[in-house]
């Protein structure tokens, strides 16, 4: 953006401004006295204020609030800095970059020559002069007659580039001809500058994501509302088509409406075949993870991407670094420990292997990858310039943390609806006598459990063991046999060396011991 910016004060002042514009990195393009230059009849002319114009550079896109976000940024520059400094005109300043075609030069000697015949050529001269002209074709686009010349720019263009008469290098041949450099070029193709290329090309694949959503949603529906989101589907579709209709400034249209509709088609294909909804397909809470999933990674990459490389080095590589390590040594057990608390038990009294509590860390850093939705969505505000996003607005970052508190606080819930969920399996297997489901290494099975001293000397806490039935068992942890008592509801332990665990096939089987075989001396 070309700012025009006032700073009032001495010169003292206007010394620290053109020292902040350097160190942002925004060149000054010019500078004059208020009233004086290019503002003679527009400003009235004091001599404590003066004025430059500066180029603000940032990261951000193309819309109408771009203007708005330049004096954003010098306000809080100002605000920062202490001075008085006004933004009095904001310019859009066009810069992208134009994607010109490539072309490789080749000679075309080898090319049959364009004599008029006298007469119309028979069938079989016209069928062998059609087969050398294909095969000098072929050899063209093969590359055998290639110069080691590139050139760059329309078909017209190329051809006079590939033909000068360069000084300092050598003299081409006359009889020179160019060739599309990648071959997906046509001479009447022209594509579009560089950025509104990409921003057509985000529109594309959003259009696509919303179709294809609406379509997994309207598998799912029945009457009216299926024919709801199938129209809705269709607006996607006609929307995406005219953005890939328009991917090229000029040619080039029918093939970016073919290639759509194939990478369309493909995409119905796999989301509405084989998978885990009722009809089939994916379900619509897969596609609103995978659709959270796709917007987050690109409003963190949006977000990181305006952080300079003194902010990373400062602050932000040791937080991350910090924040991953500590969560990767601590949430190995948390999910094990939810899990133990909600049964009356401990961590300790769980023996799970190290390779299960590396499993239930992936598990709560996914459950926790979904509060990096909150600063995604603050990355997309900044990037589209988001008037809430200002950064001369003070209740900004109060207002982030709450939103950012609140969405942690969700993902920890998350992670207590998981082992709520894993413990609610676990007791309805004990209720129905059937073989409960595993939790991240935990295996509760059906055991027989055999005291092997006298029940006076058994030294159980929590209730008192009946041989006769089977429990389910937590296993060995620490020396200690932890069992589920289901009919009390609690957890039964026991020291390790007085039982011994024998395997049962299910909660209805009837233990075969008796404690008149166990020696009174024991």
């Amino acid at each position: 953006m070309l700012v025009l910016v006032e700073v009032r004060g001495e010169q003292r002042d206007w010394d620290e401004a053109e020292r902040l514009f350097d160190q942002q990195g925004w060149p000054v393009v010019t500078a004059f006295a208020r009233g004086e230059g290019p503002s003679r009849g527009v400003l009235s002319g004091t001599a404590a204020a003066r004025l430059y114009s500066v180029e603000v550079r940032f990261l951000g896109a193309r819309n109408r609030r771009t203007e708005r976000a330049a004096a954003w940024r010098l306000e809080r520059l100002a605000r920062s800095a202490g001075l008085e400094m006004y933004a009095r005109r904001c310019e859009l300043v066009d810069r992208d970059r134009e994607q010109l075609t490539g072309w490789r030069a080749h000679t075309v000697a080898h090319r049959p020559p364009r004599v008029p015949a006298p007469r119309p050529l028979t069938t079989p001269a016209r069928l062998r002069r059609a087969a050398v002209v294909a095969r000098a074709r072929f050899s063209e686009r093969r590359g055998w007659y290639d110069t080691g010349m590139v050139v760059t720019g329309t078909a017209s263009e190329a051809c006079r580039l590939s033909r000068m008469d360069l000084p300092g290098g050598t003299a081409p041949a006359a009889a020179v001809d160019v060739r599309p450099l990648y071959g997906r070029e046509r001479r009447h193709v022209v594509p579009r500058r560089e950025k509104d290329g990409e921003r057509r090309s985000y529109q594309v694949v959003a259009w696509l994501l919303l179709m294809t959503f609406c379509v997994v949603v309207a598998r799912q529906q029945s009457g009216m509302r299926v024919w709801a989101w199938t129209g809705a589907a269709a607006l996607c579709f006609t929307g995406g088509a005219r953005s890939a209709y328009g991917m090229f400034a000029a040619g080039g249209r029918r093939a970016s409406l073919l290639v759509f509709g194939a990478v369309a088609g493909s995409l119905l294909f796999v989301f509405i075949g084989p998978g885990t909804g009722d009809r089939g397909g994916w379900t619509p809470m897969e596609m609103l993870s995978l659709f959270v999933i796709t917007v987050t990674a690109g409003g963190i990459w949006l977000l990181v991407r305006q952080w300079t490389w003194g902010e990373w080095l400062t602050w932000a590589a040791p937080l991350v670094f910090s924040a991953v390590v500590s969560l990767v040594v601590t949430s190995g057990s948390l999910l094990h420990a939810l899990y133990a608390d909600s049964l009356g038990l401990t961590p300790d009294d769980l023996d799970v292997p190290g390779i299960w509590q590396a499993a239930s860390a992936a598990k709560l850093v996914s459950l926790l990858g979904y509060a990096l939705f909150v600063p995604a969505l603050w990355g997309i505000a900044k990037h589209t310039h988001v008037s809430y996003v200002n950064p001369a607005e003070r209740l900004n970052v109060p207002l982030y943390v709450t939103i950012q508190v609140v969405a942690v606080l969700g993902c920890l819930s998350g992670a207590l609806e998981s082992a709520g969920e894993a413990v609610d399996d676990f007791r309805k297997a004990a209720v129905r006598k059937t073989a409960p489901p595993s939790y991240f290494g935990v295996e509760p099975e059906w055991t027989c459990v055999e005291p092997t001293v006298p029940a006076a000397k058994l030294g159980s806490r929590s209730g008192v063991l009946k041989p006769e039935r089977p429990y389910l068992s937590f296993g060995e942890a620490g020396g200690t046999v932890s069992l589920w008592d289901e009919p009390a509801g609690t957890v039964l332990q026991m020291p390790a060396e007085q039982v011994r665990l024998v395997p049962a096939a299910d909660g209805r089987v009837r233990c075969a011991f008796s404690y008149a075989r166990v020696p009174k001396d024991s």
